[in-house]
């Protein structure tokens, strides 16, 4: 057996991702196993019985439109792109005109990201009946 080198500086690192890696397995199939253990059959004949001297309750199915995910994709994308304009803008005089030149083609990218999103009707909320 090879000897194991527990100087090299990247060593506890490792030794942490193993641990936090078997920890993290460990947690999630106990909770998994407790959750089917201790959760109740038949909870929609409780959910769904009338409360005290209430009306019946009816099930409606759960409709969210797409166009909700495509806002929160474009949001997100959108956003995390500005994000990464905050360390030019820390560094612009040290970057000089090359980093100057390299943000226009950065905004231009993202301009010709949200005419598209725009042009393509991507953000149009659509009434969904």
């Amino acid at each position: 057996m090879e000897h194991i080198n527990t100087a090299h500086p990247y060593f506890g690192v490792f030794v942490l991702f193993v641990v936090t890696f078997g920890a993290f397995t460990a947690v999630t199939i106990i909770s998994r196993l407790a959750s089917r253990a201790l959760a109740a059959r038949d909870s929609d004949k409780i959910r769904l019985s009338a409360y005290e001297c209430g009306p019946e309750i009816t099930k409606q199915p759960n409709r969210i439109s797409p166009q909700f995910y495509l806002f929160a994709l474009l949001f997100l994308l959108f956003d995390v792109e500005i994000i990464f304009m905050f360390p030019w803008a820390v560094d612009f005089k040290l970057l000089g005109w090359f980093g100057f030149a390299e943000m226009l083609m950065f905004v231009g990218l993202l301009t010709i990201g949200f005419v598209y999103a725009w042009k393509k009707g991507a953000l149009q909320w659509h009434n969904i009946k």
